[in-house]
Parts: structure tokens; sequence; C-alpha cells
């Protein structure tokens, strides 16, 4: 997870929060986080770079949507992530204000 982008770490959590997410879906949830438009130029081939990192598996929902889910792999590294940030939010909540 060290090697990838915020933008890519971003979308890795909101596809693990997605049911079914869809390339549109991502980009809605992200125009909202980011509060900007997130143009397809900048969405599609980063989560190709995810696909090819074996983070995320692309699927076909019908001829015109792809499906993205996590891979096992995908889970483990977000799981990872957090417990790493967990130490230091820890630390945060027990220095004195």
């Amino acid at each position: 997870m060290y090697d990838l982008t915020g933008f890519q770490r971003d979308l890795l959590y909101v596809i693990a929060g997605l049911q079914e997410p869809h390339g549109l879906a991502i980009k809605e949830e992200l125009e909202e986080y980011y509060e900007k438009e997130i143009h397809h130029g900048r969405l599609y081939p980063n989560l190709d770079t995810l696909v090819e990192k074996g983070l995320v598996e692309k699927g076909e929902k019908d001829q015109r949507t792809n499906v993205y889910t996590l891979t096992r792999r995908g889970r483990r590294e977000i799981e990872a992530r957090r417990e790493w940030e967990q130490q230091y939010i820890e630390r945060i909540a027990s220095v004195p204000a």
C-alpha cells in the first residue's frame, strides 16, 4: 500500500464500502469527498493500476458497465494500513492537550 498514491488508496476504500461498485458510483463517491469533479482520465487509469497490482478485480456487470471488487490481497492491504494508522492515532489520543 506504501507505493500507492493517496487517490489510489481512496479508490480502495470506496470500492470496499460500496455494494457492486461500478465506475460511475465510485466517481460520485469521490466527487462528494473531494468536492470537485473527478475526470474519467484520472479515474480509470488509476483503477487499472489497482487491477494490475492485484488489489482489485475488474468484472463485467453488463456490456457497458464494469464492476470492481477488492481481491483478498486488497482487503489485507487495507487492514494493514488501518493497523498502521491506528498506532499513531492512539499516540495522539494519549498526549495531554
